[in-house]
C-alpha cells in the first residue's frame, strides 16, 4: 500500500544534499554545520554507515537490489529519527530517499514499487535540494575523502546526470555546478545554503530562536533596540 505524500509541516526544514559522486556536499554540510551550531542537524549518508559497517557489496544479480532496499529504509528512519530529536531545527541530510533510483538496476519505477512509495511523495518528504555537482565532470581525481567509494570518473558523471534528472523535479531545485576551484565550489555550495535555510525559515538558526552569537556579541549595537543604540557626537 502506498503512502501519501506527508503533510507540510511548519515545523520543519529538511534540506536534501545531492550529487554524482565527489561532488563536495559532505564537505559542504559538515561546515555549515559548524558556523551555524547547534541549529543544524545532519544526517549522515545510509549508504556509507552500511557499507562501512560490514554490508556486503556485490554486483552478483539481486545483491544491488537488496543493498538500496537496506539503504532506502536506513536512510528513512535515520531522518526520522533525527527529526523527532531535533524539532524545529534545520535537517541536512547527506543523500535521500530518492538516489536509489539511479542504483536500482530496472530502473525508477520498478525501484519506488519495490519499496512501497512513489518518486512525488519521496519529493515532498524535502524542502528543498541542493545539487553539487561531481568534480568528475571536469576531469578531477574524485578518490579520497569516502573510503566505500569505488566509481569511475565515467561512472560518476553517468551517476550525476541520473540523479539530475530526478531531483530536479523538485520545486526548489538548486545545483552548486563544479569549479576547478574547490574552495569557490563549496563557498558558492555555503552561500545557496544559507539563503535556503533563510527562505524556509526566515533566519538561519533555530526556530523561534535569535542568532546569539550576534545578539551576544559584546559591544554590537546592531544587536540593540535602536531608542537604546548610543549616538554618535557631532563632529566639530
Amino acid at each position: 500500500m502506498k503512502r501519501p505524500p506527508p503533510e507540510p509541516s511548519p515545523q520543519r526544514c529538511r534540506i536534501v544534499l545531492t550529487g554524482g559522486p565527489g561532488g563536495g556536499k559532505t564537505t559542504a554540510a559538515d561546515l555549515f554545520r559548524r558556523e551555524i551550531g547547534e541549529g543544524v542537524v545532519i544526517v549522515p549518508e545510509s549508504a556509507t554507515i552500511l557499507f562501512q559497517g560490514g554490508f556486503p557489496r556485490s554486483m552478483e544479480p539481486h545483491a544491488p537490489r537488496s543493498a538500496q532496499m537496506a539503504i532506502f529504509h536506513v536512510q528513512r528512519r535515520l531522518e526520522d529519527v533525527q527529526s523527532a530529536l531535533f524539532p524545529g531545527r534545520t535537517l541536512l541530510c547527506d543523500r535521500g530517499t530518492i538516489d536509489g533510483a539511479v542504483y536500482w538496476p530496472g530502473g525508477a519505477a520498478e525501484y519506488f514499487k519495490a519499496v512501497g512509495t512513489t518518486l512525488e511523495a519521496e519529493l515532498a518528504r524535502y524542502d528543498a535540494v541542493i545539487f553539487f555537482e561531481t568534480a568528475a565532470r571536469g576531469g578531477v581525481s574524485i578518490e579520497g575523502g569516502n573510503p566505500v567509494r569505488n566509481e569511475s570518473l565515467t561512472e560518476a558523471v553517468k551517476l550525476d546526470d541520473k540523479l539530475r534528472a530526478v531531483w530536479s523535479r523538485h520545486p526548489r531545485f538548486t545545483l552548486v555546478p563544479h569549479n576547478q576551484s574547490f574552495f569557490k565550489k563549496i563557498s558558492f555550495g555555503l552561500a545557496v545554503l544559507e539563503g535556503m535555510v533563510v527562505q524556509i525559515n526566515g533566519h538561519a538558526g533555530p526556530k523561534g530562536a535569535e542568532n546569539k552569537a550576534t545578539a551576544e556579541r559584546p559591544g554590537s549595537v546592531h544587536a540593540m533596540p535602536a531608542s537604546k543604540r548610543p549616538r554618535r557626537k557631532a563632529m566639530a
